[in-house]
């Protein structure tokens, strides 16, 4: 062994030294509330990312979408081939600028919810994909205090996973997990159109 590679050798030592003391330090795992927001592209592909590792551990899962359900996507395609496992619940017309009707979409809104209440309340969802509802709390769609509270009232045990930009700072809050998407640049800016396996 060189002496490079005995330095690296020994700084790798301590990194694990280091990185094995802190995850004897952590509690055991316990069930999340993860939030994924921003500008960028990526957050409701990385839930779905989670949900296909939720489903490698043979547990169930549920999606409710909020918004989108106009368009047939990729990963719906897919995960209906595990109806044993995932309950997909498609409850948005579309975004709000097509629909153009508050009120429609406001009632569009309470459906998802009210789903999402009874996926909220089983304890046999180990996950739950509540897609694009911080765009439905941002319009004031739902009122937020009610989201929270019926998060916080959740069965034990079940992981949920919220996406969509602008997630207000109160939800960010009680959430465990925050990941922000930064947009730093998009094709379709360059005039590339939505394209099938991409974005849906």
């Amino acid at each position: 062994m060189n002496e490079e590679e005995a330095r690296h050798r020994a700084k790798m030592i301590k990194r694990k030294q280091v990185q094995d003391a802190e995850v004897a330090e952590k509690t055991p795992g316990r069930a999340l509330l993860m939030v994924h927001t921003g500008t960028g592209k990526g957050k409701s592909t990385a839930a779905f990312g989670l949900l296909l590792r939720m489903l490698a551990t043979g547990r169930r899962c549920a999606v409710v979408q909020f918004i989108k359900g106009a368009w047939s996507t990729g990963e719906r395609r897919v995960l209906e081939n595990f109806p044993d496992q995932v309950e997909w619940h498609s409850m948005g017309e579309g975004f709000t600028w097509e629909t153009q009707d508050r009120a429609r979409d406001i009632a569009a809104c309470r459906r998802a919810w009210g789903k999402s209440c009874e996926l909220l309340a089983r304890a046999d969802i180990a996950l739950l994909v509540l897609d694009e509802l911080n765009i439905a709390l941002r319009y004031d769609y739902l009122p937020l205090d009610e989201v929270l509270a019926g998060l916080r009232g959740r069965a034990g045990g079940q992981n949920v996973v919220i996406t969509g930009r602008n997630a207000p700072p109160a939800l960010m809050e009680a959430a465990d997990l925050v990941t922000e998407m930064v947009l730093r640049k998009h094709h379709f800016a360059a005039g590339v159109a939505a394209q099938e396996g991409i974005e849906f």
